[in-house]
């Protein structure tokens, strides 16, 4: 009853509440091996390494040290635990899920679920009436992709697709259209319409997961630990190697 008449008493009051929220986020979906520590989804520390190969078996914890070390702090500050959900690599998306997940169990604590390529997309800024296309490379010409207006709302789904000359014509014959990502290399000698424009240097990190983490955390849009499996988008195969 206190918290209510609290809560009652800061909205008549006119001030701002805040959740007050320590969460440690991972990001493994890529070739950037990143984590991030964030109080209240203010950025407070973060380790990560994208050297060209998948080392996160041998950073992901290494890291999760380094940033509680960082920000003098303990596991047992940490409220929830987030990781990037995908699509992406399969390797790397077990390697940050089942961590994430053994944090929870131990610490018994909530698990936070955030969108790869919505993350992704919200590392720039962009104009109303302009779009987002963050695009994470899935072998060959194709890619893992989505579409995201200036408030970083999803306005298309996510689909794996190959990339040809009239990829996201409806979009690019409307207005500009940033192409950011691991994938946005296949598209620039194909897509060369004037409306497109391609940023280098972006890539998942756990920098940007830190408000989109705390924005679920403050809505307790948390998963089921024990039920939850990566967006993994395309099934995983397994092949025998060539003799």
């Amino acid at each position: 009853m206190l918290d209510v008449f609290l809560l009652n008493l800061v909205y008549l009051c006119g001030l701002k509440f805040e959740y007050l929220a320590i969460i440690l986020n991972i990001e493994t979906t890529t070739k950037n091996c990143s984590v991030s520590l964030a109080e209240s989804g203010r950025l407070v520390a973060i380790r990560e390494l994208n050297d060209g190969g998948y080392s996160h078996g041998e950073n992901l914890h290494v890291f999760i040290e380094d940033v509680l070390k960082d920000a003098a702090k303990s596991f047992a500050d940490i409220q929830a635990i987030a990781v990037s959900k995908g699509p992406g690599s399969y390797t790397g998306l077990r390697i940050g899920v089942s961590a994430a997940k053994g944090l929870c169990f131990s610490l018994d604590i909530p698990f936070i679920a955030v969108d790869t390529l919505g993350s992704l997309a919200s590392s720039i800024q962009i104009d109303e009436k302009e779009v987002t296309i963050p695009l994470l490379d899935a072998r060959r010409m194709e890619v893992y992709s989505a579409v995201y207006d200036s408030n970083n709302m999803q306005i298309r789904e996510i689909k794996a697709e190959v990339i040809d000359e009239h990829s996201f014509s409806e979009y690019l014959t409307k207005s500009k259209v940033y192409f950011l990502g691991d994938g946005a290399h296949k598209c620039k000698e194909i897509l060369l319409h004037e409306n497109a424009i391609f940023l280098d240097g972006y890539f998942p990190s756990a920098k940007q997961m830190a408000q989109l983490s705390y924005d679920k955390y403050k809505i307790s849009d948390i998963e089921d630990v024990a039920y939850f499996e990566p967006f993994y988008l395309k099934d995983f195969l397994i092949t025998k190697p060539k003799k």
